[in-house]
């Protein structure tokens, strides 16, 4: 009888796939592109922010520029864009230095993956957040104690850490700066406070960078500088003997070291540039046995898997106004089961996880970097109403009547229509336009009535045809109708007598939220609903998704469908 080889040796046991033969790293020092091999649509990258200028007058060190390692990176065939923030221009006497510059990589929706410019450290008479906190934080100066605040604007993982505070009296030093690793030291007695160590992202690049600015010594004698972080940090200034603060490192985001007020010229110290290293994972080629694929999952070169999935992908809506103007739907996204002008590419998705973003009112929904659909725009008050995924409706005041644009940012199939205009007769007259919906702008305002929302559009991605994106109607004061919301969610508007308060726009659908009137006690009108994430795929994939509350079902058909109406993450791989 033949013996089973239990499926470990032989034929059987190896995989075709065609492509390159090795990873491609590519290190970019400079604001331009990257050109990539034949077939490659997803990088890794590793981004890298200008590291901040050296405050002076026993100044903070810089805080290192924001450290970010991102996966999934969807790119064009053919090239990335990549930009490379500057370091922070120091300054003299106590003028106010320079945060970093910010580093990205565009992805193929336009959409920069970005790393926040270091906080610039801080003078004297300078020692405030505007210039010092930053994607790691600068160090405070010797007359405060404040740790300015790293990982800002906040990204998750982490893109840095606080600089430390200042030594402030007896004995007088600058604080370190932030660093992608660790926060920087607070100034101790007379010595400058350490910057922060950077980070590294071996293997895709084994370098640190991003460590924190030394802050600078007392004026007292014999006195020290703090040492710069490790990834190119500067290191602080000792004023006697006199050893000179060192400008962070070009190309590693380090913060510039902090100076003391010693005479003549007080130059303040520069921010390294940033850097960015772009991986394009390999597409292994010919018949590789069990060892070799052993050996290249291990390594990260086994080829990334594709799956084909259609979407739905639906910003949270605008909130209506309290002078009259409906609020816009979110911004309206997808593939495959929405109605055809509005009806975009199935996505080729790799077996990786993907992080979900649910938008609330007037906020951004997501699926990871790839798809991006824009919060609705508040409806108008005392000004023009806001541009969105669907612009809201104009208020009724003479000064706000001008409806907000819809498709912004722009999308290809557009996302969203324009709001209506509101109207302004005599007193008694007053009625707010509608909020814009998916395929259908919003109601101008009228004399007898005020704008109905626009209408959101249909999709059968979850198999029922449901209605998604509907703008909020505008209210009207008396007498007058109010305006009704949009089908897929929109909120009715509000009147004032009798008094109806503007409804809230539909969880999960992106409806706009209705009008309100403006009367005492001054409120906005109904928020916007929440937005949604649906991704639906073939049999042969499986999906996860987090927390419990999104949850997975099968079509009748087979396919596997994943619906997410909190933030969580989806996880996709064969079945």
């Amino acid at each position: 009888m033949a013996r089973s080889n239990g499926g470990i040796i032989g034929r059987r046991n190896q995989s075709s796939f065609t492509g390159t033969t090795a990873d491609v790293l590519t290190s970019k020092t400079s604001t331009g592109t990257v050109t990539t091999q034949s077939g490659t649509r997803q990088v890794q990258a590793l981004i890298v922010a200008g590291g901040g200028a050296g405050g002076t007058v026993i100044g903070g060190g810089g805080g290192g520029g924001g450290y970010r390692c991102v996966t999934n990176i969807q790119v064009p065939a053919g090239s990335v864009s990549v930009t490379i923030g500057a370091g922070g221009a120091g300054t003299g006497y106590n003028a106010a230095p320079n945060r970093g510059a910010n580093s990205s990589v565009t992805s193929i929706c336009g959409i920069d993956v970005e790393s926040a410019g270091g906080g610039a450290g801080a003078t004297l008479s300078h020692n405030s957040a505007p210039i010092a906190v930053g994607g790691s934080g600068g160090g405070s100066a010797y007359n405060a104690t404040t740790q300015y605040a790293g990982n800002t604007p906040p990204v998750s993982p982490s893109q840095g850490n606080p600089g430390g505070g200042g030594e402030n009296g007896p004995n007088y030093a600058g604080g370190g700066g932030g660093g992608a690793g660790a926060a920087g030291a607070t100034g101790d007695g007379d010595s400058g406070g350490v910057g922060g160590a950077g980070s590294s992202a071996s293997p895709l690049s084994p370098t640190t960078f991003a460590g924190g600015g030394g802050g600078s010594g007392s004026i007292n004698d014999n006195q020290v500088g703090g040492n710069g972080g490790a990834g190119g940090g500067g290191k602080g200034q000792r004023h006697n003997p006199s050893v000179a603060a060192v400008n962070g490192t070009t190309n590693t985001g380090g913060g510039g070291g902090g100076r003391t007020n010693t005479p003549p010229a007080y130059p303040g110290t520069n921010g390294g540039s940033g850097v960015v290293v772009v991986k394009e994972i390999s597409r292994a080629s010919g018949m590789w046995n069990l060892k070799s694929q052993f050996a290249a999952r291990k390594q990260g070169t086994w080829p990334v898997l594709l799956h084909a999935v259609d979407y739905l992908v639906v910003g949270g809506g605008g909130a209506g106004s309290p002078a009259g103007g409906g609020g816009g739907a979110g911004g309206y996204r997808a593939s495959g089961y929405g109605p055809s002008p509005l009806r975009g590419s199935a996505l080729a998705l790799t077996s990786d996880s993907y992080t979900i973003t649910i938008g609330g009112n007037n906020t951004n929904t997501s699926l990871g970097s790839v798809i991006v659909s824009a919060g609705g725009g508040d409806g108008g008050g005392f000004g023009a109403a806001e541009a969105g995924g669907s612009g809201g409706g104009g208020a009724y005041v003479p000064t706000g009547g001008l409806p907000g644009a819809g498709n912004t940012p722009p999308t290809d199939p557009p996302q969203g229509s324009a709001g209506g205009a509101g109207n302004q007769q005599s007193c008694g007259s007053w009625r707010g336009g509608g909020g814009g919906g998916a395929t259908a702008a919003g109601g101008n305002a009228t004399v007898p009535a005020a704008g109905a929302g626009g209408a959101g559009a249909p999709n059968t991605i979850l198999g029922p045809d449901t209605s998604y994106a509907g703008g909020g109607g505008g209210a009207s004061f008396v007498p007058g109708t109010r305006g009704a919301g949009g089908a897929g969610g929109g909120g009715n508007g509000g009147q004032h007598s009798p008094r109806v308060t503007g409804s809230v726009g539909t969880a999960n659908t992106g409806g706009g939220g209705g009008g309100k009137v403006y009367v005492t006690p001054c409120a906005g009108g109904g928020p916007g609903g929440s937005g949604i994430v649906v991704v639906r795929a073939p049999n042969a994939t499986a999906f996860a998704a987090t927390p419990s509350c999104n949850t997975l079902s099968t079509h009748p058909g087979g396919d596997k469908i994943a619906k997410f109406i909190v933030s969580g993450t989806l996880v996709i791989s064969k079945s």
